[in-house]
């Protein structure tokens, strides 16, 4: 089914007009490439956890659709993005109870707003919370970098590790502290990091960042 979901033209032109309204607006990358990241990673959350076949491809196609809200507007994107994928799931071959549980998935995957509920959203929040990286940023002037563009392009190295005999899922950043102080990267991130805490937790596991070798959570 996530194959399917992959090739689907509304989904992928909802992603493309998502992203060009974000990049307008000067925010990062949110564009086909950064849903397909999160989609790959949901899934291997939960396969290297030991999870169905079927849970991982829920996760996938929640990990794929999950930004597609921000195509109507920025603000509740989460929620919007839910609506959007209820309908189109609807012409799928998804049971009732699959359909519902990836747009749940995707409505609560905003940390303004939302938090995991099972482990679909835990991985899907996860995967979307971690993908923290230079080339999201969008904005080519550095000159004109904000706080949001200052902190993602500092961020030189991401590693995200799950440990199951220790129960932990660590992400482990590098970071140039010249082009950003831990400060203004906690002042953007800490709410995501604690959003991924929780998400951890249904797991069964405990969420671990280190930035630069040093244990921040």
């Amino acid at each position: 089914m996530y194959k399917e979901i992959r090739k689907n033209k509304e989904i992928l032109t909802l992603i493309h007009k998502g992203n060009e309204n974000l990049k307008r607006m000067g925010l990062t990358d949110h564009s086909q490439a950064h849903c397909e990241l999160v989609a790959k990673r949901a899934g291997s959350i939960l396969e290297e956890l030991g999870y169905d076949k079927h849970s991982i491809e829920l996760a996938r196609i929640a990990g794929l659709m999950h930004d597609i809200g921000n195509a109507v507007n920025r603000k509740s994107h989460a929620e919007y993005g839910a609506l959007l994928a209820n309908e189109i799931l609807k012409e799928t071959k998804l049971s009732v109870e699959d359909r519902i549980t990836i747009i749940s998935a995707i409505g609560n995957h905003d940390e303004s707003t939302g938090g995991a509920g099972d482990v679909i959203s835990a991985a899907l929040i996860i995967a979307d919370k971690t993908d923290v990286r230079r080339n999201r940023v969008q904005q080519k002037d550095r000159t004109q970098f904000d706080i949001h563009d200052r902190v993602n392009y500092a961020v030189t190295g991401t590693k995200l590790r799950i440990d199951r005999e220790k129960k932990t899922i660590s992400l482990n950043l590098q970071i140039d502290e010249t082009i950003c102080t831990m400060y203004e990267y906690f002042d953007i991130f800490l709410g995501r990091m604690i959003m991924c805490r929780g998400a951890a937790e249904i797991l069964g596991m405990r969420f671990k960042l280190t930035a630069n070798g040093r244990k921040i959570l």
